[in-house]
This record gives C-alpha cells, sequence and structure tokens, in this order.
C-alpha cells in the first residue's frame, strides 16, 4: 500500500474513534519513517503515543496531551514478510493500542506496559531466545481466569510436588466444562502444556504447571534468585466427567 492510500485510511480510521476517547489527543500524525525492533529480527514499531505531561497536581486531558503517530514505514516492513497482512485491521488495531496508551496515561497506570513487555518476551521465547518465564502474568486477564498475551492463553495452577507425582491426570476448566490431561512427566518450576484436541483448535491454550516452593525456598529466592526448571511439552485434552 502506498503512503498516500495508507495516511487516508489511517485517518478515515482515527475519526471512527469517539470524540470521548479522543480528550486530550491533539492529533494522529502519519510517518513515513520505518522503526524496526534494535535486536529482535522482523519486528517493528507500528505507532507510537508521545505523551506530555504538564506540571498539575490533577492528572487530566488538560495536564496530559498527547500525539498519535503511525509508521508507514513498518506496516510496510511487516507487509513485506506476510502476504496476509491486514492493512486496514493492524491500523486499526495499532490506532486503538496507542489511544490506550494514553488512557492509561490520564489514569497513571502503567498496565498496558507489562503488555508489551510480556509481548516482547512471548516473540523472544518462541524465536528461541532467552525469555522471562513469568512474562504471561503481565498480560491481559479473561473472566475465565487465563491470562492473554498476543492471543495466547495461560491457565496457571500450581502443585506440590509430591501431589504432582501422586497425580495421574491433570484437571482444568475451560468455557464451562470440565477437561483433563496425561500428567506430564516433570513438574519442572514451570512447565508449559500446549493443549490440543477438538475443543481447543483455536483456543491457543497452554497449562502452566507452577512447582509450590516450601518456605524456606522462598526466603532463598528473595536473597538470589535461582536459576528455573522450565519445561515445555502437548498435550491433548478430553472431556472429564
Amino acid at each position: 500500500m502506498k503512503f498516500a492510500e495508507f495516511e487516508r485510511r489511517a485517518r478515515a480510521a482515527f475519526d471512527e474513534i469517539p470524540e470521548s476517547f479522543k480528550e486530550g489527543i491533539d492529533g494522529l500524525e502519519v510517518s513515513r519513517e520505518s522503526v524496526p525492533h534494535p535486536s529482535l529480527p522482523d519486528v517493528f514499531t507500528l505507532g507510537q503515543c508521545v505523551t506530555e505531561e504538564h506540571f498539575s497536581e490533577y492528572a487530566g486531558p488538560e495536564t496530559t496531551r498527547s500525539l498519535i503517530v503511525l509508521y508507514w514505514g513498518s506496516f510496510r516492513g511487516l507487509a513485506d514478510l506476510d502476504e496476509d497482512f491486514d492493512w486496514d485491521r493492524e491500523i486499526w488495531e495499532t490506532l486503538t493500542h496507542e489511544l490506550r496508551h494514553h488512557l492509561e496515561s490520564l489514569a497513571r497506570e502503567d498496565a498496558l506496559e507489562d503488555v508489551d513487555v510480556a509481548a516482547d518476551e512471548l516473540f523472544n521465547r518462541q524465536e528461541g531466545l532467552e525469555f522471562d518465564p513469568w512474562y504471561y502474568q503481565k498480560g491481559d486477564r479473561e473472566d475465565s481466569g487465563a491470562y492473554v498475551v498476543e492471543g495466547n492463553r495461560y491457565l496457571e495452577q500450581t502443585w506440590r510436588a509430591r501431589d504432582f507425582d501422586a497425580a495421574t491426570h491433570v484437571e482444568f476448566a475451560w468455557r464451562g466444562r470440565a477437561y483433563r490431561i496425561l500428567r506430564p512427566e516433570e513438574l519442572g518450576d514451570l512447565h508449559f502444556v500446549a493443549i490440543e484436541g477438538p475443543d481447543f483448535e483455536d483456543a491457543r491454550l497452554e497449562l502452566v504447571l507452577v512447582r509450590q516452593r516450601s518456605w524456606g525456598e522462598s526466603l532463598k529466592r528473595l536473597a538470589a534468585p535461582p536459576e528455573l526448571v522450565v519445561l515445555e511439552s502437548e498435550a491433548v485434552a478430553e472431556r472429564a466427567g
């Protein structure tokens, strides 16, 4: 998509956002620039919320002003890598993502920064790089109790090692139904189990089995965080009961 058409579509999408959600937004800037990630291949910054704070004891649209920027060059870079790249969907998702940055600046929240960190750590994991195994806890939380990072869902369970060793199956609830999988051979410190089966084709769900630490281990972890044993496996879920 050429720059002129990209700018037209971006501004049309920006105009669709209700004005009540754009309080304190000074406008939309569409840049030709490409902003690649400094160390992660094939990753680009698509947009940015540039926020300025004006000193006041009250934080609101009058004191927190933002400009949303979209980088056409970054969109084009991703489109070159993905023949199914959906320009309009990515424009909308980037606009609303950056708008949320502004709204959370008004509320003095940093939840979205956590979501961004979680997305980076997920990418590291998918690329076989070092990653923070607790990244999923920085994701959004669904009513189901699952953490969500980039459309991937994580259900966390804490296990005592002896209970895990004695179990034959691991049970969990998903969308109002009870399921179970065969117990993995090892627990480790964290064990990511990708759930497969007819009911999970589009769920992108993982169980995260976490070993419960003793009181003494918890104290040691505060003093010197240990090297964690992080495992990954797959399992087919069946309905329980």
